[in-house]
């Protein structure tokens, strides 16, 4: 059977939290077929399950390896990698469970410890429930602060992308009282730095980098709050001091029209809705949320386990998939000069 042991390290894709879509928008991901091979992080019986219930049982096997180096490069076949217990069959789909909360931990862990070992080439994750992660006995907010944390990484953060926008969020999962005090000189300054290192990566080679407002207006000159004239505008001063195109603060009910119409390559927001609204308002099949600041790509699905609709079909693969697709992006090698 051929491996991916001797070409590059495969992608790795994480199971997520098995009693939500992550599952279903996996399999219908590998049925869609792959132009790279890709092992799953998670539960080979859930996926085995999946396969049956979609009906994809002559097309789809599951192949249960320890290592990615395992991998299988047939068409059809989904590698899964698990280290971790195996749920219980009879797992309900679209119920908080502590077990399958515990597991999406699990299964990220291994497929960072991986990648950090060089035997993957990126991650992307299906989505996981905070709920059911807390109920079994691990609290965090999300992916992000696992992967940081995990990864050692101090200084990182959440872009979000679709066809039409890139957003960096200069602060994630606080509450609005606490961003002011959050947003600093160097704080702005690390964000405007990474939004540049994204689009770099993702290759534009001189990236426009615009930053928004936290106040109405972008502040209207201090009318509306200082956080403009005394920590943004700074920041940005001492970015375009480093050769980063960046500008601003723009208002922040325009600063993602103009980006939309190409004036701009990424939008830094102040504060998760902010950013997070424009891009999600252009729907989420197509969004992507990638962790900037690692040592290595994560991507992600722009929606979350939609427990309403697991286990009934119907759930659409299109963010995967273009997690997928720009995860392969961001580590094409890059092209030999002539």
């Amino acid at each position: 059977m051929a491996t991916t042991s001797s070409i590059h390290p495969p992608v790795a894709i994480t199971l997520g939290d098995a009693a939500g879509i992550g599952p279903e928008i996996i399999v219908k991901l590998y049925h869609g077929g792959l132009p790279f091979p890709a092992v799953v992080y998670g539960d080979a019986g859930v996926l085995a399950a999946t396969v049956r219930r979609l009906g994809f049982g002559r097309q789809i096997k599951i192949q249960a390896i320890s290592d990615p180096g395992q991998a299988s490069m047939r068409a059809g076949t989904i590698p899964v990698a698990n280290r971790w217990q195996p749920l219980p069959a009879d797992l309900p789909p679209g119920k908080l469970d502590a077990r399958a909360g515990r597991a999406a931990y699990e299964y990220l862990c291994q497929a960072i410890d991986d990648t950090l070992a060089g035997k993957l080439r990126a991650i992307v994750t299906a989505p996981l429930n905070k709920e059911a992660m807390k109920a079994g006995g691990v609290d965090y907010p999300g992916h992000t602060e696992v992967l940081a944390e995990r990864t050692h990484t101090q200084h990182y953060a959440m872009m979000l992308a679709n066809r039409e926008l890139r957003v960096v969020l200069a602060t994630i999962h606080v509450a609005i009282t606490a961003v002011p005090a959050l947003i600093t000189r160097a704080s702005e300054l690390t964000v405007i730095r990474l939004a540049h290192g994204a689009c770099r990566q993702a290759g534009i080679a001189a990236p426009r980098v615009a930053v928004a407002g936290l106040n109405p207006h972008a502040g209207e000159n201090g009318r509306f709050g200082r956080e403009e004239i005394e920590t943004i505008a700074p920041a940005i001063a001492q970015a375009r001091a480093e050769g980063i195109a960046a500008s601003g603060p723009w208002p922040g009910d325009t600063i993602f029209m103009r980006a939309r119409r190409g004036e701009f390559d990424v939008v830094v927001a102040q504060y998760h809705d902010q950013g997070l609204i424009p891009v999600k308002y252009l729907g989420v099949d197509h969004g992507v949320n990638v962790t900037i600041g690692l040592p290595f790509v994560r991507t992600s699905v722009d929606h979350g386990t939609a427990f309403d609709i697991a286990g009934q079909g119907i759930a659409d693969p299109g963010s995967l998939r273009e997690a997928y697709t720009l995860a392969l992006a961001m580590t094409a090698p890059a092209p030999r000069a002539q």
